[in-house]
């Protein structure tokens, strides 16, 4: 079988090489499956920098989140099981942790449902405890990791606050339902949030960037406000001032939706179950901004790398140059 393989740690395009393997062989409570689409993800690109949590041995295959096919037919997502990862006709993944694809969504939606969104249930359920009424306010709303967030707190019946890099971004940020967008290139991410909220701030804020979006929800949250650290696409890991967080009585809370998994699996059992029911109303829906050929799947870690997409890029096995399957 085709898989890409990283031999050495560097950037994705430099990095990830197209080769025959063997096909995957499952151990103990695993299962082979047939991959239908795999999805982009950041921490994709920090496997082959060599900078992610995980670092499975050289060589590996990236691809961290699949749609695939069992053995017998079933229609499942799953994270595939490192060094054997997604960006490859097979793959393997813990039986346990495999979940059935929702009927209301395509292979690349599909793919597309699972880290991204769960992720966002945790943070702003789970962690934060977001309610109606209550104004969100997402870094990075365009983005993979950000649009999730942005549906899932308009299912929830908040005041979404979008923040974008760019025009483009900021239209994408509009349809997907974002009650008020800022362009952070073009405006001051600070003026417009306390004017968007009556200098009131933000009750939630969802951060994967870190950095100075951190800095500037800092400033914005508002009084009793939640501040969830999702990861820090940025390059930047700030330093929260505490005395800050004391003098104005907000909470910053951690999410490493991961530790679920082992913390807590039957929580992820039960997050898939309400992201199903909200995909299957239409109050969800991944935003998959390419379906790319197989053989381009290098080049479109990097432009994820890169941080120049919007929602999520999908990878189709099968799939040609000119689009069709």
């Amino acid at each position: 079988m085709q898989a890409w393989q990283v031999h050495q740690n560097g950037e994705p395009s430099e990095v990830m090489r197209l080769e025959d393997v063997p096909r995957p062989v499952p151990g103990d409570g695993q299962v082979l499956l047939k991959v239908r689409a795999s999805n982009i993800n950041f921490p994709d690109a920090l496997l082959c920098r060599g900078q992610y949590q995980v670092r499975p041995p050289l060589p590996f295959t990236p691809g961290v989140e699949i749609c695939g096919e069992t053995e017998d037919g079933r229609r499942v997502i799953a994270n595939p099981a490192l060094p054997y990862g997604g960006f490859a006709e097979y793959t393997i993944a813990d039986a346990a942790a495999v979940l059935p694809a929702p009927e209301a969504l395509d292979d690349a939606e599909a793919a597309a449902l699972h880290i991204g969104y769960q992720t966002g249930w945790f943070g702003l359920h789970r962690r934060a405890g977001l309610e109606a009424g209550e104004t969100l306010l997402v870094h990075a709303a365009a983005g993979g990791v950000g649009s999730a967030a942005v549906q899932l707190g308009k299912a929830a019946g908040a005041t979404v606050i979008g923040v974008v890099g760019g025009a483009e971004k900021a239209d994408v940020a509009r349809e997907l339902g974002c009650d008020v967008v800022i362009d952070r290139r073009a405006e001051d991410v600070i003026g417009a949030v306390k004017e968007a909220t009556g200098g009131r701030g933000a009750d939630v804020i969802y951060d994967p960037v870190g950095g100075e979006a951190y800095a500037q929800s800092a400033k914005v949250v508002a009084f009793e406000g939640r501040i969830v650290i999702v990861g820090f696409a940025s390059g930047a890991i700030p330093s929260p001032a505490l005395n800050h967080a004391l003098v104005k009585n907000y909470s910053i809370m951690g999410l490493h939706w991961g530790l679920y998994n082992t913390k807590n699996p039957k929580l992820i059992l039960h997050c898939h179950e309400r992201l199903t029911e909200l995909a299957a109303r239409g109050a969800i829906k991944p935003l998959v901004s390419e379906h790319v050929p197989f053989g381009g799947a290098a080049a479109a870690v990097q432009r994820v790398a890169d941080g120049v997409t919007t929602g999520r890029v999908a990878v189709i096995p099968g799939l040609t140059e000119g689009g069709a399957a």
